[in-house]
């Protein structure tokens, strides 16, 4: 089957060089409609709309980038907790119908207490994948049920909950799932239909790949997969190394040293451990720039010539990948190098493999 190939967008042009991060800064939306076109023109089947807890709101956010654009789709971070879970499955359902199915519903329950609790939810870790848990079970429940249901959980309880409201997709939006500690794997398993991960070296990949699917398989559910990288790409390989470093560098200095404590989150402390295994892994998985950034903003980074990391792509592909999120440091510019080779040479790649089976 053909890759999913994403990208992101931000809401205002970033304030640095490097960009590690793309969420926050404000809202612009001359940016918000220049960002998402660029993607569409350079051939990316979705960009994320990304959550935070100082953000803009995704909903509206997603729903202007789909007016400015044509077939592009959007996936939007939705973080559970904040909304009932019927109102929320109405508003998802409802921004569905208005923009002719093109929504994808990126669950992140939220790894980082900080960032809770600046929206005031004080609940501990594991409970929020709970929470999560029902959440879904109730946003499944408005978006399948034919009758108004009644629901009594941990978290939430509704009586004749009903919406006259469906969504354009059947029987509901595509529901992808990040988070890979031993709380949210059996949530996402369950719930998701991909499960979106960080981009680690192929082992690591494969091992998560095949907890998830057996936590699924409980439930008769398959999941699909998603990577997330930060090419850096250049003409020749030493131009992109050289590329990579300057990158390095900026990260670095933004950085000023920082704090040697642990990051919070699973995912991060995943990723900021990895240079434990070296700069280089697989054939060109680099990841100095994920220890410099502590593991946030999914910071690995496959670097070479388009054709090489093309091929460390499809090579993921290999493994039963179904889509990969790729997004670059200098993000709006990035984006559009990406369409004029790597993005032509990764479908290329994954359909040569399709016809060799």
């Amino acid at each position: 089957m053909p890759i999913k190939v994403l990208g992101m967008i931000g809401v205002a042009p970033p304030q640095d060089a490097s960009t590690v991060h793309i969420v926050g800064g404000g809202i612009d939306k001359d940016y918000i409609k220049a960002f998402t076109q660029a993607h569409e023109s350079a051939g990316f089947d979705a960009i994320l709309i990304g959550h935070s807890s100082s953000s803009a709101d995704g909903f509206g956010v997603a729903q202007y980038a789909a007016t400015h654009s044509e077939r592009i789709n959007i996936l939007l971070a939705h973080r559970p907790g904040f909304s009932e879970p019927t109102q929320a499955a109405r508003r998802v359902a409802t921004l569905d119908n208005l923009i002719d199915g093109r929504l994808w519903l990126h669950i992140i329950t939220g790894g980082v207490d900080a960032d809770q609790r600046r929206d005031g939810d004080y609940t501990p870790h594991d409970e929020r994948y709970q929470r999560t848990d029902e959440y879904l079970e109730v946003m499944r429940l408005v978006w399948t049920s034919s009758a108004p249901f009644d629901y009594e959980g941990k978290f939430y309880r509704v009586s004749r909950a009903a919406s006259e409201v469906q969504g354009h997709q059947q029987p509901h939006v595509p529901l992808w799932f990040g988070g890979v500690s031993d709380a949210a794997i059996p949530v996402g398993a369950k719930h998701c239909d991909m499960y979106a991960l960080f981009g680690e070296p192929r082992p690591q990949v494969q091992e998560l790949m095949d907890r998830i699917n057996g936590e699924a398989s409980k439930f008769q559910r398959s999941p699909a997969f998603n990577l997330s990288f930060r090419p850096i790409i250049g003409a020749t390989e030493a131009q992109a190394w050289r590329k990579a470093k300057d990158i390095l560098a900026g990260v670095e200095a933004a950085s000023g040293g920082g704090s040697t404590k642990q990051p919070e989150a699973e995912t991060a402390r995943r990723l900021m451990s990895l240079i434990d295994g070296g700069e280089v892994q697989d054939e060109r998985l680099w990841v100095p720039i994920a220890a410099a950034a502590k593991g946030s903003g999914n910071s690995t980074a496959l670097v070479g010539t388009p054709e090489q990391v093309a091929e460390a792509i499809a090579k993921y592909y290999d493994m039963g990948v179904g889509g990969v999120l790729i997004r670059g440091f200098d993000p709006f510019n990035d984006a559009i190098e990406y369409g004029n080779e790597l993005i032509p040479q990764i479908r290329e790649k994954v359909a040569a493999r399709d016809a060799a089976k």
